[in-house]
């Protein structure tokens, strides 16, 4: 399975979109918007911005699942 690296963030405050790389070696738990400053934070249940906000997963959970990449320690 090919792991895609980028993803496309949209700012629930301000609608600003941004395509960012993904770290794959670590969640991203922040993120601040390019268009309002808005620190954006993971939502209940997301292990990182990618989840709650991206068009696209973090690398580990497009691998593994929901799940994995807090099952796996790389959230702690």
């Amino acid at each position: 399975m090919a792991v895609v690296l980028q993803s496309t963030i949209t700012c629930p405050k301000c609608g600003h979109v941004a395509a960012e790389a993904m770290p794959t070696d670590a969640c991203q738990w922040y993120y601040e918007c390019k268009g309002c400053g808005e620190l954006l934070k993971p939502l209940q249940g997301d292990c990182c911005v990618f989840c709650s906000y991206g068009t696209v997963p973090c690398p580990p959970v497009q691998l593994e699942g929901k799940n994995a990449c807090c099952s796996s320690g790389c959230c702690d």
